[in-house]
This record gives structure tokens, sequence and C-alpha cells, in this order.
């Protein structure tokens, strides 16, 4: 069994043996349940990567359908910046709610 040490604001480091163990890295989740005898964490970044992953293969099997663009190649590039703007603009304001 590791121990860990409860540091300020409740930080704890898990051991660097656990987290290869479990393949974490900075910036993964982990689910925290409180459980008869104590806590419980299970990281949440194998189950996201596997969702994610699946995910993606269901996107890049789908059957694609693309319009003929009518645009030259400095219009095409043009409408792609806006959608970027547009996106990042959608994405923003989400991000405030």
């Amino acid at each position: 069994m590791a121990r860990v040490r409860l540091l300020r604001d409740g930080q704890v480091t898990l051991p660097a043996a656990l987290r290869h163990k479990l393949n974490l890295a900075e910036g993964d989740w982990l689910d925290a349940e409180v459980v008869e005898d104590g806590l419980l964490l299970k990281p949440l970044s194998a189950r996201e990567r596997e969702r994610a992953w699946d995910e993606l293969m269901q996107i890049i099997d789908e059957p694609k359908r693309r319009e003929p663009i009518d645009m030259t190649p400095e219009e095409e590039e043009e409408w792609i910046v806006e959608e970027i703007e547009a996106a990042r603009i959608e994405e923003h304001a989400k991000s405030r709610r």
C-alpha cells in the first residue's frame, strides 16, 4: 500500500509508481468516492480516453458526403478562417455560462 500525505489546500501527490501503473499524467481527472473504509480514487482519464477513441472511430466510419465547393482557394481559406473564429466565439460563450 502506498502512503500519501495531505498537503496545503487538500492536495495529494500520488507516488510515481502508481501514476505509471495507472497511466496517469498531469491534468488527468480522478473520480473520488467515500467508501466504508475511506476514500476510493478511480482514474477517469482511462475511461474518457477509451470513450473519446470510440467516438472518434464512429465519426471516421460514418459515410461522408461533401458538396462541391464553388470557391476559389482564397475564398475557401477566408471561409475556413471565419468558421474557426465563429467556433471560438461560441466555445468562449459556452465557457462563460
